[in-house]
């Protein structure tokens, strides 16, 4: 390994933190950085990088289909509308992370979401627009950052809003995750085509 790549035996290099396993070897070279302007699915996203914090976001990749049945596919005008009944639900579902402050913050932040919406158009609108003028290219292990000045920025409007559990490194792991930010490595295979698709995405306005 060096600058946080390896080479695969078919000779590709890819992000070394891929390799760690299959699922997330299959993650990193279909989803992560693909950019996403859906407001359920940046949502979705923000919720489970909530549910991930302090655990493995592989725990939380492989119970994925778990979180989107237990909470409506993640329909934002549904589960805003959860009460005391589906939180107890949601406690008593062995196939997610059953922890009562992140289950209520995901119902919390529905009801954000919409205020978002309502305020600024749309979720991705709002999310997009934290983007950066200028992103440095990632190179070497040292250049990849927990948090940015933008997720600063992103993580204090959204706590404005009444959003929970959206700290500035889980907002930055939204904008790599979510191709806000292009944070495969320069010598990964996968750095130009999610640049192409980046730049191929129409940004909402």
């Amino acid at each position: 390994m060096a600058g946080g790549t390896l080479v695969r035996a078919d000779g590709t290099v890819v992000c070394s933190w891929g390799e760690k396993d299959t699922d997330y070897a299959r993650y990193h070279d279909t989803e992560w950085g693909v950019p996403v302007t859906d407001d359920v699915r940046l949502y979705e996203k923000m919720c489970l990088e909530g549910f991930q914090s302090g655990l493995s976001w592989l725990t939380i990749l492989r119970k994925r289909e778990n979180f989107r049945a237990a909470f409506a596919g993640f329909d934002i005008d549904v589960v805003a509308k959860f009460g005391t009944p589906e939180v107890e639900r949601l406690l008593n579902d062995a196939g997610i992370v059953r922890h009562r402050g992140k289950i209520e913050a995901t119902i919390t932040n529905a009801r954000a979401a919409l205020q978002t919406i309502e305020i600024h158009g749309s979720l991705s609108k709002f999310f997009w627009s934290f983007e950066p003028k200028h992103h440095h290219s990632v190179q070497t292990p040292s250049d990849v950052a927990a948090a940015t000045a933008e997720s600063e920025e992103m993580s204090k409007a959204l706590k404005k809003l009444g959003w929970r559990f959206v700290g500035p490194t889980t907002c930055y792991s939204l904008m790599q995750a979510d191709g806000i930010v292009n944070d495969h490595f320069l010598s990964c295979f996968r750095h130009n085509q999610i640049e192409t698709a980046r730049t191929a995405t129409k940004k909402p306005i």
